[in-house]
């Protein structure tokens, strides 16, 4: 049921028209991992505005064994990079954490997260850009994602596409299959996607597109992940005084 072109299509046109209304002559500008995710959006971002108009930011914590996909995407399509090691930074904001504190292993696994989102905004804020976030439905559905992490920007092209649904796209628009097939890791605890979740994204995106699942024990953790995180899908709470 889903027509890869039409959507390439309409998602490009979506997102020139997001440059038209909210900076007309500015760039797109988005984290690379070498995963799926980034490439696709960057691939999306080349089709609407030109690879001129798209810069890719590289943000390795220490070594990152698999940095030459986010290399081979960059040169497929043409595009500006700048590498930021972040891991001085990382290791900074731990290190002065006062004595007394301890921080939590959450805390220790959303920090490079936050620290790139940090480092994009400022090449973005540098180089007359607009942050892209690169999140799919897929993630956003469970909630992995990094608040004010991956999971901020200024526009999401993909957002309401599954992961199956992005990796399609990826492909249309003429991707190394190398990129679009990459097995996600999650970059933070050395882990799979999917063995952190316990279910694979086929059995996600089934789920969500036609509501059919086979196994009720992926069910109920898929439910139990959607009701507990759709806090993050929702604007902060905030206090409407009666006056």
């Amino acid at each position: 049921m889903f027509d890869v072109q039409k959507v390439t299509a309409a998602c490009v046109q979506w997102i020139r028209d997001f440059f038209e209304e909210n900076g007309p002559g500015c760039n797109a500008v988005l984290g690379i991992s070498g995963g799926k995710d980034s490439s696709v959006a960057a691939a999306l971002c080349v089709e609407a505005l030109g690879k001129d108009r798209v810069v890719g930011v590289l943000m390795p914590n220490g070594v990152q064994h698999d940095i030459d996909m986010a290399y081979l995407l960059c040169d497929h399509l043409g595009i500006r990079r700048y590498e930021v090691n972040i891991h001085d930074a990382v290791e900074g904001v731990k290190n002065a954490i006062p004595e007394g504190l301890e921080l939590s292993n959450q805390s220790i696994v959303n920090l490079p997260p936050r620290i790139r989102m940090a480092t994009v905004y400022a090449v973005s804020q540098s180089c007359n850009g607009r942050v892209v976030n690169t999140c799919n439905l897929s993630e956003d559905w469970v909630g992995y994602s990094t608040r004010y992490g991956d999971a901020a920007g200024d526009f999401s092209p993909m957002s309401h596409l599954t992961v199956d649904e992005v990796k399609q796209v990826g492909r249309y628009l003429g991707l190394p299959d190398v990129l679009v097939d990459k097995v996600p890791i999650d970059g933070l605890c050395g882990k799979t996607d999917e063995d952190n979740l316990g279910f694979t994204y086929a059995v996600l995106d089934r789920y969500i597109r036609t509501g059919e699942i086979d196994d009720p024990v992926a069910k109920e953790r898929i439910d139990t992940l959607h009701k507990r995180n759709l806090f993050k899908l929702q604007l902060m709470p905030s206090f409407v005084p009666e006056l």
